[in-house]
């Protein structure tokens, strides 16, 4: 009995991570390249071993992204084996999305039983924005999937106390540094207070085995740190988003502390006004910020419910012994919910919707693990009441998207109410196989429909949202969420573009079109402009430029005779250049093109030398520069000496300068 009841258990797992695998990998190749910005950083690892150490934009080594490099090693590593393409970009991130359910299934079910994991796993895999996330090639789906290990990895430790899970922990947290620094501690206080408090063993042993675990997790973040700031600057890439050329500078500025406060050296600008709710750049900040239109269908449809669970789950175990398993998993999971729920919905600087797949795992660990303890405690009037509630705000949340299936909300309402009903009169078993069918299907019908429509449509760009378009949502921090209409071709992973196919497949030929209202024409909406341009634009931030094939040829031309065939400002219209020609393209001031990299003198330097071929024009065919919000950078001085020193060509509607024949005079 019991080894059929394993197998049948392994069999309902298995088929947990099939359809996980299938929903994350489906048509995963009409994204394209994604975000072209980490997409370009990974082809450049790919083709040389520096690059891929630093984390290099190109594979010439001019600066890096502005983030540290662990998440771009996977992606990279698989260019290099499978060549480029944009399923070697993506098939790692969807990976890591099929395993981080596995992780939340084994951990849940552990402490409480089968059901709640596969619950749990379900409910996490139809997040929206984690169908999103692990469907793209930001860092978000490497550090979602270390959180997932490290909450994990502390629950194994806090059942016997034993060092060795607590210091893999540890691995976990160091590793999450080195893909999205500081964000990768925000869970770090709840779970080592946790562990102080809860662990079994005496004070003085938790707390050595805490700064043991902090030792490893020092390390771990630690060693690739100290390796860039020794290295000689000279010989390295710059590090970009840094004005400085300083990874600590970065990590405690602009990807640290400037997040929390809006003080943001080098970015595109702060964003709310602080905790009173002010209206930004990047949205209202305010306790309710995650269930605004801007983030709602994203994140938090189960967010109401998981709140709930948490209180009804350490109600209901408060009794419970200092070091109860079951106790500290509630804490474990719902400490790091409430730690990153009240960051994001506070915090004044940069915010994209897709950071909530941070709390995806978080909240579908408390629906499983706090709807199975209910049950168990026969606490049928509150699970009834929790049910009907989701079905409740599920109706508030498809509101929003009047247009599209408008019969969900109603059938997701009444199922809703049915399901409470029928939890009600659970204690008869009839009864109770239909109320769960029914509470689960309600439960988890509208977070499905929202992750079906995000796996069926393609998305690429900087700035990127789940699911259909959303009434009253606004731009930026607020539904600005750059998606592909159909088969569209004008920016970027064109079809054609030489050296664009790997040998797992072309990019697929979509580009970004505009935020949701306006999917379907590839408009922008809200007067946010149109990413790149006909001849490649200074637009960079939300996607990348158009690349025809005989900009493309002329590009490659001659390329091996450089260090960098062109180079162009901003990081996302470099991109496009690199991966349609796969030779090295500098990104002349960064992602933002306002990091002081290369500064105007070092720049005249490397031409002269011969190192550099083309200049990229802006949009509208002129050179142009300068940094976000208004500022002069070193980028704009660039720009205009070549614009005033050397011949202008065009080639394929995009305008080169050809950094090898200055004009007459000059």
């Amino acid at each position: 009995m019991t080894t059929t009841t394993t197998k049948a258990a392994r069999l309902r797992l298995a088929a947990l991570l099939a359809v996980t695998g299938a929903l994350y990998l489906w048509d995963l190749g009409a994204s394209g390249y994604a975000n072209q910005f980490y997409a370009a950083a990974a082809q450049a690892g790919g083709a040389s071993w520096k690059a891929f150490f630093f984390g290099a934009s190109d594979a010439a080594g001019a600066i890096t992204v502005d983030k540290p490099p662990a998440a771009l090693w996977p992606m990279g590593l698989s260019v290099r084996l499978f060549g480029l393409g944009s399923w070697a970009i993506l098939v790692p991130e969807a990976l890591m999305g099929v395993a981080a359910v596995g992780v939340l299934y084994a951990a849940v079910r552990r402490h409480f039983g089968e059901a709640a994991g596969l619950l749990a796993g379900a409910a996490f895999a139809l997040t929206p924005v984690a169908a999103l996330m692990f469907r793209f090639d930001n860092p978000d789906a490497l550090l979602c999937l270390l959180m997932v290990c490290a909450v994990a990895c502390v629950l194994r430790t806090l059942e016997a106390g034993r060092t060795a899970w607590l210091l893999l922990a540890g691995l976990c947290f160091g590793l999450a540094f080195l893909t999205k620094t500081l964000q990768a501690w925000l869970i770090l206080p709840p779970l080592a207070v946790l562990y102080a408090v809860c662990a079994p063993g005496r004070p003085l042993r938790r707390a050595g085995q805490l700064l043991l675990a902090g030792l490893v997790t020092v390390v771990s973040g630690g060693w690739w740190v100290a390796v860039v700031e020794l290295w000689p600057a000279g010989s390295r890439p710059y590090i970009g988003g840094s004005q400085h050329n300083s990874f600590l500078e970065l990590t405690f500025g602009y990807n640290g502390l400037g997040r929390i406060n809006g003080n943001e050296t080098g970015s595109v600008g702060g964003g709310g006004h602080g905790p009173g709710g002010g209206g930004g750049r990047w949205g209202d900040t305010g306790i309710l910020r995650l269930f605004g239109s801007d983030m709602g269908g994203q994140i938090a449809w189960l967010l109401p419910a998981a709140f709930a669970l948490l209180v009804a789950g350490l109600v209901l175990t408060r009794r419970a012994g200092r070091t109860d398993i079951r106790r500290a998993a509630f804490l474990a999971w719902g400490g790091a919910m409430l730690m990153t729920f009240g960051v994001f919905s506070f915090m004044s600087g940069i915010f994209h919707q897709y950071y909530n797949v941070a709390l995806a795992p978080y909240v579908a660990a408390l629906i499983g693990m706090g709807a199975v303890l209910l049950w168990e405690r026969r606490a049928f009037a509150v699970l009834a009441a929790v049910v009907a509630g989701t079905g409740g705000w599920a109706y508030v949340l498809l509101d929003r998207t009047p247009q599209w299936l408008p019969w969900l909300k109603w059938a997701v309402l009444l199922g809703g109410v049915v399901a409470g009903c029928a939890l009600l009169g659970a204690r008869r078993v009839p009864v109770a196989r239909v109320a769960v069918a029914l509470s689960v299907t309600s439960a988890l019908a509208a977070p499905l429909a929202y992750t079906l429509n995000t796996v069926r449509t393609p998305h690429g760009g900087s700035i990127v949202t789940a699911g259909p378009a959303v009434k009253g949502a606004g731009r930026f921090g607020g539904g600005g969420g750059v998606r592909m209409a159909g088969r569209d071709e004008r920016f970027g992973g064109q079809k054609g573009a030489p050296g664009g196919r790997g040998a797992w497949g072309a990019p697929g030929g979509r580009g970004p079109a505009g935020p949701m209202g306006k999917q379907q024409r590839g408009e922008r909406a809200s007067g946010v402009p149109a990413p790149g341009g006909p001849g490649g634009g200074m637009g960079g931030l939300l996607g990348g430029s158009r690349v025809s094939a005989a900009a493309a040829a002329a590009v490659q031309k001659d390329a091996s005779e450089y260090r960098w065939a062109a180079a162009a400002v901003g990081s996302q219209n470099a991109a496009s250049y690199q991966l349609a020609t796969q030779v090295p393209v500098m990104a002349v001031g960064g992602f933002n093109g306002s990091d002081p990299s290369p500064t105007p003198r070092q720049f005249e330097a490397y031409v002269k030398a011969g190192e550099v071929h083309y200049f990229i024009a802006a949009g509208g065919g002129e050179a142009r520069g300068g940094g976000r919000g208004g500022t002069e950078s070193a980028s704009a001085g660039i720009a205009a000496w070549v614009a005033a020193h050397f011949t202008k060509i065009t080639v394929g509607g995009a305008t080169l300068y050809d950094l090898t024949r200055p004009v007459e005079g000059r």
